[in-house]
């Protein structure tokens, strides 16, 4: 019988591959075994730790506060940020999801119901900051569960070279007026700031009220776009004379030398009053680096932090009494805001999203 017998160089060759095979092998157990600890006894994590944040703060602003925290604390900082178009839902989503197994430590919203929503379903937990005890109490939880700070306004935003400021809109309900039909814009209010506004709407004016308000914009022809930024680009280009929108998105364009301004609405005696709403902080129930997570609130309510905010080109409004002035004008002992219940309001959301896709199908 004829034997495949091995050139001697062909031999050697496939000793070498066997032993690259089984040395491959090894390494990947060795590698399983030392993830296996890590995940078990923190070997190979950072000596200060982690911390997990979700965040829908723009990263443009975030990010540099967030990686301050790191190099002073040694405690590194896992952030996710959220989009535009789904600002505050995608991570709310994202965090309803996981509750059996959450991933989050600190959730930083930039508007509050949807953090209001998590405490009604028992998805956060309770921390009373000692960094939070000069801020107003209409800006915090009475419970404990979140704190507001660096906060927005809502405001009408107007094109410049289209109407004056006495002739532009002074209270939402003027959205509805026919002479400004067609001519305005809000963003999808099934999202941020927005979704905000119409619940806190529902939970003001009551549902039959709202509903019907929301209906008079749609028969004016109100153009529904995708996020604050675009109301604001959109009335910038000319293309529509106002719409709702954030103080920071029109500040914002007004640096790029964009010819808008805005109107903080509804001032006048008798009127409704502007919604105000502050970015939240929250703590998650069962969230696996609890300790990481209260020294990251704490670092994020520093007054130092808020003012930072303030004076940056998103332009947030300080909540405390002493906190520098904001660049868009606004001082909150100096306006109306809209006064309404959180809990209320966030429960509204239930009932204004179902409302508010079926009025404005896409």
């Amino acid at each position: 019988m004829k034997r495949n017998l091995l050139s001697p160089r062909r031999f050697w060759l496939t000793v070498v591959q066997r032993h690259a095979v089984s040395a491959v092998v090894a390494c990947s157990a060795i590698l399983w075994a030392l993830s296996t600890l890590h995940a078990t006894h923190g070997w190979g994590a950072s000596p200060g730790g982690e911390v997990v944040v979700y965040t829908s703060l723009d990263q443009f602003y975030s990010e540099p506060i967030l990686k301050r925290f790191e190099k002073e604390t040694g405690i590194i900082v896992r952030p996710r940020y959220d989009t535009e178009a789904t600002k505050t839902t995608g991570l709310f989503n994202r965090l309803v999801a996981e509750r059996g197994r959450p991933r989050c430590d600190v959730f930083w919203n930039n508007e509050v119901l949807r953090t209001v929503a998590l405490k009604r379903m028992g998805l956060l937990q309770p921390y009373a900051s000692p960094r939070a005890l000069d801020i107003p109490e209409t800006f915090k939880d009475r419970d404990g569960f979140w704190t507001g700070f660096a906060a927005r306004a809502r405001v009408i935003v107007f094109n410049t070279d289209r109407l004056t400021s006495t002739a532009a809109p002074r209270s939402i309900f003027d959205l509805a007026q026919p002479r400004r039909r067609g001519q305005t814009a809000m963003s999808y209010p099934l999202f941020g700031t927005m979704a905000t506004h119409g619940a806190a709407l529902f939970a003001l004016l009551g549902d039959d009220k709202a509903r019907s308000f929301f209906r008079s914009l749609r028969d004016n022809e109100i153009q529904v776009l995708d996020g604050n930024a675009l109301v604001v680009k959109t009335v910038a280009r000319g293309e529509l004379a106002a719409g709702l929108t954030d103080t920071d998105d029109v500040y914002s364009a007004q640096l790029d030398g964009k010819p808008v301004a805005f109107v903080v609405p509804d001032q006048r005696p008798g009127e409704i009053g502007a919604l105000v709403i502050p970015n939240t902080l929250g703590l998650v129930r069962d969230c696996p680096h609890p300790d990481a997570g209260r020294k990251l609130i704490d670092f994020l309510l520093d007054p130092g932090v808020e003012n930072e905010l303030a004076a940056a080109r998103s332009a947030q409004i300080p909540v405390r009494p002493n906190g520098a002035p904001s660049k868009t004008g606004i001082d909150l002992s100096r306006i109306r805001p809209m006064t309404f219940d959180y809990e209320k309001a966030a429960a509204a959301l239930e009932t204004s999203a179902p409302f508010f896709q079926d009025l404005f199908a896409r």
